[in-house]
């Protein structure tokens, strides 16, 4: 079912931005008065048909939802009629030719800002970004962090969820930024500097960077009570109820539930005696945690959540909005922040400076689109709006078949006075398509490992 999940959202998602991609071809064809013949959303067999007449662009749903097409009238894909040669592509100006295919991308790159900006306007529910204890070694004990530092900004970026910091940090860190000027309030009110220096060889891949940083959030005391149960769970079968108090385990006295957590995942598939208050009234059980693979290490996991007092989470929690205007340099901010993250990121992964465990295929894609959603329309717009900026600076790469491709011809043909022959383009296409399915297979491969490790 979860894959069902992630799947139905991954679609959805591919859906919206092929769609808007190829909306960005047909608009400024149309502007440039080129004949569209065709705009389809997704590949393959025709399931959905709409034409005013014969002589109108035909608008298609087609069977495979993992991208789409836009075919307009064109000599070099075949026989043109006479009455329809001044609206063919290849007979436009250079500059009609290139702002055709630049639409794409550029679409995609407008899409994120208007996504970005509906985040900003809707409001972004978090945890505030309050950090942990730190643990001895990482950068943030060499940088000077405490517990219960109130993360403010990064390199000047307003990072008012712990999401945010987290992407933010993220981010700067993996583009090359090698000094990171964390603002901080601190438990006392005050505010201080502390610098994050940060290596080539911290940032290699995503899990590296997080373990060397040391940064995670700072979780209050919370007593071991009972919160909700999985109708599967160990913890329903054993007999524990919503409210129940955990009292000891083994003798050992709980006082907190992380450490009832930290128990119960270091003894999979072994008996554990609780002692547990209900009603005022003390009883015995005996509880075994079933064990789970996680990350290729044997845990144990017994179904059963924490009840977290209300006041408790209000006080973490924080909501960060903007007004409609104040939202709409963020979001152009926002959307240039992540290109130019998104182009170095590419550049070390190219040199060798940072690892290919970078690349997300389809399947972390999918396992991602369905995750944002379960946390909500923010969460899954925010996903939306970085996927389509990685989707339109991917497309203006300068490789055949993509459209920075074209581009790239385009550039050649303004210098020398002339097209590139046929011949030379469609060698160059074989070539860009080739690599492009290797780097799609590479990226599938990680997926699938990630899958066996995860």
């Amino acid at each position: 079912m979860e894959s069902l999940h992630s799947l139905f959202y991954f679609i959805i998602a591919i859906a919206i931005l092929v769609t808007f991609h190829e909306f960005g071809h047909f608009w400024v064809a149309r502007k440039m008065g080129v004949k569209v013949l065709c705009f389809s959303v997704g590949f393959g067999k025709k399931l959905l048909i709409r034409q005013k007449s014969p002589t109108d662009t035909e608008f298609v749903i087609s069977a495979i939802p993992l991208g789409g097409y836009v075919k307009m009238v064109d000599e070099r894909e075949g026989q043109v009629a006479a009455e329809d040669l001044p609206f063919a592509f290849n007979r436009q100006s250079l500059w009609a030719r290139t702002a055709i295919v630049a639409a794409g991308p550029v679409f995609n790159l407008l899409l994120a800002v208007i996504l970005f900006w509906t985040v900003l306007v809707l409001g972004e529910d978090g945890i505030r970004p309050i950090v942990g204890s730190i643990e001895a070694g990482t950068l943030a004990e060499q940088a000077g962090f405490n517990e219960r530092d109130e993360i403010l900004s990064i390199n000047q970026k307003l990072t008012p969820t712990w999401m945010d910091t987290l992407d933010t940090l993220y981010s700067l860190a993996i583009s090359g930024e090698h000094e990171l000027a964390v603002a901080v309030k601190t438990v006392d009110g005050d505010q201080r500097i502390h610098v994050l220096a940060i290596s080539d060889e911290d940032v290699q891949n995503p899990e590296t960077l997080q373990n060397k940083l040391g940064l995670k959030p700072w979780m209050p005391i919370i007593k071991p009570i009972i919160g909700k149960l999985l109708e599967e769970g160990v913890a329903k079968q054993a007999g524990l109820q919503t409210g129940d108090l955990l009292l000891s385990a083994d003798e050992i006295p709980l006082k907190d539930w992380q450490q009832w957590v930290d128990y119960v995942q270091a003894r999979p598939d072994t008996a554990i005696n609780l002692l547990i208050e209900r009603n005022d009234r003390q009883l015995q059980l005996t509880i075994t945690p079933r064990k789970e693979e996680v990350k290729g290490k044997a845990v144990g996991k017994i179904g059963a959540g924490v009840d977290v007092p209300k006041d408790l989470l209000d006080s973490l929690r924080v909501t960060h909005s903007l007004s409609p205007w104040e939202a709409v340099p963020t979001a152009f901010e926002k959307t240039g922040f992540y290109m130019l993250s998104t182009l170095k990121m590419m550049g070390k992964m190219f040199v060798g400076a940072a690892s290919v465990q970078n690349l997300s295929g389809p399947i972390s894609i999918a396992q991602y689109a369905g995750q944002s959603a379960d946390m909500g329309m923010t969460a899954f717009l925010k996903f939306l709006g970085l996927v389509s900026v990685s989707l339109g600076v991917l497309n203006l790469l300068p490789i055949p078949v993509l459209d920075g491709g074209h581009l790239l011809f385009f550039a050649l043909e303004a210098v020398k006075g002339s097209p590139v022959s046929e011949k030379i383009q469609m060698v160059f296409q074989q070539l860009g398509m080739f690599l492009l399915l290797s780097l799609m297979l590479f990226a599938m491969y990680l997926d699938i490992g990630k899958l066996f490790q995860s």
